[in-house]
């Protein structure tokens, strides 16, 4: 694993990053594979009911516990990553075994605060009536594999801290084909999927929760046969308080960040529920197409992260600003031509998912309203990582709430009630990308001179 710490920290950053980031990228496209055959079986057998309770108000809350946890485990990639490009062999053996406790406890609370409140917040988020019991069944079950779901998450981005993105890879192909089989298994050859929506739902999320076993398994046993710096011994899974404080230090405005975010996304499902399950089921179907992007940039943002954070560790500034211009010109190079084929084959997509016709009509016209946009989002995944990367996470997050989440949700709060239209919604990301993406440029600049980070 050494080769691997070099590469990052020496050598030409163009291919050490293009590496590590196709790596990330293909882990993300098995994962979008996994979570897409839920949604093509749900959709296909089940029917829209099906689609629209799995994908839409169940999918938004399950983003807000699971993106808490990812932001506040992104303090502990970061102190990893900073820790093993200073060769600092005991402060990564620390982090690691804080980490994955944290994973652990932070499961734990999840579910019993999950399992407690899923009905309410299925019901609050003003759900179609026609989906509210499946929704809420869904949502339960997935709670009670959260421990497995954490502890696999946290263990990948231990990995990927080091340098390391092709074994997390590797445990998402298997994860994704156990998917497949179990899904088709419970949904279609159980039948579950013909007795009713709630059935079929429950087929889906069962198959969900062992696969998430699964993935926790392979990444555990990964890190204890592990003879670097970062092994894991089990009994050695314990919270060391001075780590801690300095995981969430640097973690706790990520989670908050993206807790944030995703009640504002929240606000926005409540408002396309308000326009009726057609809208809702598309929205649904949408986002399984729209995540095409979002896995792109956001494998990118974890890549520009770890190469900022080691060679940051390792005092190579220079290296962190060319890790920043690369990831700019990876995004855009893959940005745009993705934005052009969404926007003219999106319908293929879209039916790939659903037969309904009205569902598909609205389908496409969210996705040539907001296609067109996505370059536009690019500065807030790059700037955020690079600046988390060097240990700076408060300001980012100030900005983050304040350019995405508060304007958003005033946005829908002010506007939604006076034209309640999709496209008033709509208005809102690219609004908010926009508004973010500048605010960011301007602090990263005053960051770095203020730093003499050059």
């Amino acid at each position: 694993m050494e080769s691997t710490k070099n590469k990052v920290i020496n050598g030409p950053i163009w291919t050490s990053m293009l590496s590590y980031f196709f790596a990330l990228m293909l882990g993300a496209f098995f994962q979008q594979l996994y979570n897409t055959v839920d949604a093509v079986i749900v959709g296909r057998v089940v029917g829209p009911d099906g689609l629209a309770a799995v994908g839409g108000s169940a999918a938004t809350v399950v983003n807000l516990f699971v993106g808490f946890f990812i932001g506040l485990s992104s303090g502990a990639t970061v102190v990893i990553a900073q820790f093993y490009g200073a060769s600092r062999t005991e402060e990564v053996s620390k982090a690691v075994h804080t980490a994955i406790a944290l994973a652990i406890l932070g499961g734990a609370v999840i579910t019993v605060i999950g399992l407690a409140t899923a009905g309410w917040v299925i019901d609050i988020m003003k759900t179609p009536s026609e989906i509210v019991d499946a929704s809420a069944v869904y949502l339960r079950i997935y709670f009670i594999g959260m421990i497995p779901n954490l502890v696999y998450n946290m263990g990948a981005g231990i990995l990927r801290a080091v340098g390391d993105s092709k074994r997390p890879l590797i445990v998402l192909i298997i994860s994704c084909f156990a998917n497949i089989i179990l899904d088709m298994f419970f949904v279609i050859g159980l039948g579950m999927g013909k007795v009713s929506v709630t059935m079929g739902v429950v087929g889906v999320a069962v198959a969900t929760i062992l696969c998430q076993l699964i993935s926790a398994i392979i990444v555990l046993i990964m890190l204890v046969k592990s003879n670097d710096t970062y092994k894991l011994a089990i009994n050695k899974i314990r919270l060391d308080m001075g780590m801690l404080r300095r995981i969430i230090r640097i973690g706790l405005p990520a989670g908050i960040q993206s807790t944030m975010y995703t009640l504002s996304n929240m606000l926005i499902q409540t408002s396309i529920n308000e326009l009726g399950k057609e809208y809702t089921a598309a929205w649904a179907a949408y986002g399984k197409i729209d995540i095409l992007f979002w896995m792109t940039i956001s494998s990118l943002g974890t890549s520009v992260t770890t190469f900022a954070g080691q060679n940051f560790g390792a005092g190579k500034y220079d290296r962190v600003h060319k890790s920043m211009r690369t990831a700019f010109i990876i995004a855009l190079t893959i940005t745009i031509p993705l934005s052009y084929l969404l926007y003219w084959h999106g319908d293929f997509l879209l039916r790939i998912f659903v037969e309904d016709v009205n569902v598909i009509y609205v389908g496409i016209q969210m996705i040539r309203f907001l296609a067109p946009f996505y370059f536009t989002y690019i500065g807030v995944e790059v700037f955020s990582g690079v600046l988390r990367g060097m240990g700076t996470a408060f300001v980012p997050m100030i900005i983050t709430l304040g350019g995405i989440c508060i304007l958003r949700v005033a946005w829908i709060l002010i506007a939604f009630p006076i034209s309640k239209t999709v496209e008033t919604v709509e208005f809102s990301y690219p609004l908010t990308w926009i508004t973010t993406s500048v605010l960011f440029f301007f602090y990263f600049i005053y960051y770095t001179r203020k730093k003499n980070i050059r």
